[in-house]
């Protein structure tokens, strides 16, 4: 395993790689199939139970959410390739997501005024 975080850019992520002797179709199955993928990660760590997008047998993206406030989000890569030993490097890549901050109410934009 090694792990390597990059934290000297704001666009920082956290990288985890795994070497298994299991082949890379039974791995995929563990990170695809939800009932298989809710013993390691469970549904309510993920904004939404579905992936946001998929290269089937290589790489699957999810969304995950904090349990507490302030429910920061991330975005979790799973990549899957055969190794050398006939086995599975498994990496799992984490980012935070872009926070868009509401604009103060004295930002000096233009102002929007009701019509009476």
């Amino acid at each position: 395993m090694s792990d390597a975080v990059e934290t000297d850019r704001p666009d920082a992520k956290l990288v985890l790689e795994y070497e298994f002797d299991a082949p890379p179709a039974k791995v995929w199955r563990a990170v695809t199939i939800p009932a298989l993928r809710e013993r390691w990660l469970p549904d309510c760590d993920l904004a939404g139970a579905e992936p946001e997008s998929t290269i089937t047998g290589e790489e699957v993206r999810y969304r995950m959410r904090d349990s507490e406030p302030p429910f920061r989000e991330s975005h979790v890569i799973f990549r899957i390739e055969p190794n050398e030993d006939g086995g599975t490097r498994f990496r799992i890549i984490q980012q935070a997501c872009e926070v868009t901050l509401p604009r103060a109410a004295n930002s000096n934009c233009c102002l929007m005024r009701a019509a009476a």
